[in-house]
């Protein structure tokens, strides 16, 4: 930078100090933006950008009381008023634009269209959260070779890499990449969603950020245009899996891969897996050349996930934690609040609409779809429609009511308990408790509150690992509540897999789960049961304890070891034999 700038800079830092920020400030600032656009470094550019986007948004919030430059710009289009301070905001842009900011970029392409229907804007603030703008930038930079994100259904990931590829067409003319995705009605969407931000100049503005740069071929039929210069391959390309692909298209700068799997078919089948896995590493990415300054060509990969073979799930195990790989996955709800994560300003989703999809879907595949946690299908020892169900419990009294605890032992284990009615030969799942707290006092008076809530007669505790004190104290504070539950403890003898398996077909013909519409959202019941559909016998699985704890329990009421005599007992959730309507949470 030289040292006229720099004394220029230090004047207006010292008006700022004691005048404040003001119009004249803005506009002086902003000058020495566009002075350094071409005459100073990208980083000292940036760093003025920065300071003036700062001093704008710092006026615009002190004028406003509070809001921002996006409500100005709202407010400017409902009222049919312009704003020069709005403006002087978007000559930034445009400089930081043409310098490869990703996050400028998107939001310049946009800036001739209505605010309420912009997709950048309306969805900016979750996907900077989401940490996937970042990620684009460190490609754009150099920092990673291959990006991989998986997002709900819906939420935009295809649209976003739209934006990103306009960007790099005009950022890197004299490179070419390749968009891959399962389907030619795919990547004739994307083609001619491409098409239309880099050509429609009403739409968008595109042509402000790049002027030097026209559309200078274009072939629908094989989908592929070009900017620019001849080049050996066109700008953008275009194909499907299955296409004749050798000698056809290439990619410099981006393979840009987007759902290889069709649908939930071929994620049912893992040979299908596999070929989509070969098809990736012998066709996709064998596209790949060096680009104009001779360095690899980046890979990002977008997907619905849907199986644990996928192709970013074999990524993720073949790169494990190399630093120049990065790996986005969203799911619907923030785990901790339970609000939706994708609750955009418009076209988002609320958690009330991941709750009515849960209910609808079955468990395995609401957890890849919604949840990012693929499951291998092929070796699930529970199915969705193998667990009987109930919407009431029988017209009677029960025989007994009876649970077992799987006492947590480390520190992602959960403590499980399920209760269970007795009807017979019957047992009818009425509550648990679910819970990977760390406090272990609270997960005492947790115990002790469900056994006296649901006069538990017997209560079956591992022993192992601290299991024995952990029952002693749950009976002490039973006692002082004045209540009664045989509690017995016994140690885990069996290797757990082989007890998980051996018991699966008798919990599945003898015990009833509540149905769907009886689990509140959130509750450790719906916890538990769906960590009973995904348990795996082919694969890794993140969390045992559900399927372990029915094991237990199939095994504490055929095993004859239960010594207490039992009497039939009043049910505490009905009266007068009433329809049972009790809404299931904890």
């Amino acid at each position: 930078m030289d040292q006229v700038l720099k004394e220029k800079l230090q004047e207006y830092e010292k008006y700022i100090s004691v005048a404040g920020i003001d119009m004249k400030a803005i506009e002086a600032y902003l000058v020495a933006a566009k002075h350094a656009f071409g005459h100073c470094t990208r980083q000292e550019t940036l760093d003025i950008c920065s300071r003036v986007k700062e001093i704008i948004e710092k006026f615009v919030f002190d004028q406003t009381k509070g809001a921002d430059i996006w409500w100005l710009e709202k407010q400017a289009y409902e009222k049919k008023q312009r704003y020069t301070v709005v403006e002087h905001y978007y000559s930034v842009l445009l400089i930081e634009a043409r310098l490869m900011i990703v996050d400028s970029g998107f939001r310049y392409l946009e800036k001739k269209r209505i605010p309420r229907e912009r997709f950048y804007m309306n969805r900016r603030k979750q996907l900077i959260e989401f940490g996937l703008i970042d990620a684009l930038q460190g490609m754009i930079e150099d920092k990673y070779d291959i990006v991989c994100v998986s997002l709900v259904p819906g939420s935009g990931k295809t649209t976003v890499e739209k934006f990103f590829h306009a960007l790099v067409i005009g950022w890197f003319p004299n490179d070419y990449s390749l968009f891959y995705s399962h389907s030619g009605d795919i990547t004739r969407m994307y083609y001619d969603g491409v098409y239309q931000i880099v050509s429609d100049t009403s739409e968008y503005a595109w042509h402000e950020i790049f002027p030097d740069l026209q559309i200078t071929s274009t072939n629908a039929k094989l989908e592929q245009f070009n900017v620019g210069k001849y080049k050996p391959f066109p700008s953008l390309q275009c194909t499907s899996v299955g296409s004749n692909n050798a000698g056809k298209v290439r990619a410099s700068k981006f393979l840009l891969v987007d759902d290889m799997i069709g649908g939930i078919e071929q994620a049912l089948n893992k040979r299908i897996l596999d070929g989509l896995w070969n098809k990736y590493t012998v066709d996709a990415r064998q596209r790949k050349v060096e680009d104009f300054d001779g360095k690899p060509c980046k890979e990002l990969h977008l997907a619905t996930r849907w199986s644990v073979h996928d192709v970013i799930g074999r990524i993720m195990r073949e790169y494990g934690d190399n630093p120049r790989v990065k790996i986005i996955s969203v799911p619907d709800v923030d785990p901790e609040t339970g609000e939706s994560n994708f609750a955009y300003e418009r076209g988002g989703f609320t958690k009330e609409f991941f709750e009515d999809q849960q209910r609808l879907m079955d468990e395995v595949s609401y957890r890849c779809l919604y949840k990012q946690e693929p499951i291998e299908r092929e070796g699930l020892l529970y199915h969705e429609d193998e667990l009987m169900r109930y919407l009431m419990l029988p017209d009677r009294e029960p025989d007994a009511i009876l649970g077992v605890c799987d006492t947590k032992a480390k520190g992602t284990d959960y403590m499980a308990l399920p209760c269970c009615y007795q009807y017979g030969d019957e047992y009818y799942f009425v509550d648990c408790i679910y819970d990977d707290s760390a406090d272990f006092g609270v997960q005492e008076e947790r115990v002790a509150s469900l056994i006296l809530r649901h006069n538990m007669q017997q209560c079956q505790f591992e022993s192992n690992v601290g299991g024995d004190r952990f029952a002693s104290n749950v009976a002490k504070r039973i006692s002082e509540a004045h209540g009664r539950c045989n509690i017995t403890t016994k140690p885990t003898e069996t290797q757990k897999e082989t007890k998980i398996i051996v018991n699966a077909d008798w919990v599945k013909k003898h015990i009833y789960f509540p149905d769907k519409s009886l689990i509140a959202p959130k509750s450790d019941t719906e916890k538990f049961i769906g960590d009973l559909l995904t348990y795996t016998v082919s694969g890794k699985n993140a969390h045992d304890d559900a399927p372990d704890a029915m094991a237990m329990f199939a095994l504490y009421v055929t095993s004859g070891s239960r010594v207490a005599t039992v009497e039939a007992i009043s049910n505490p959730f009905r009266t007068n034999h009433a329809a049972f309507d009790f809404y299931w949470g904890n």
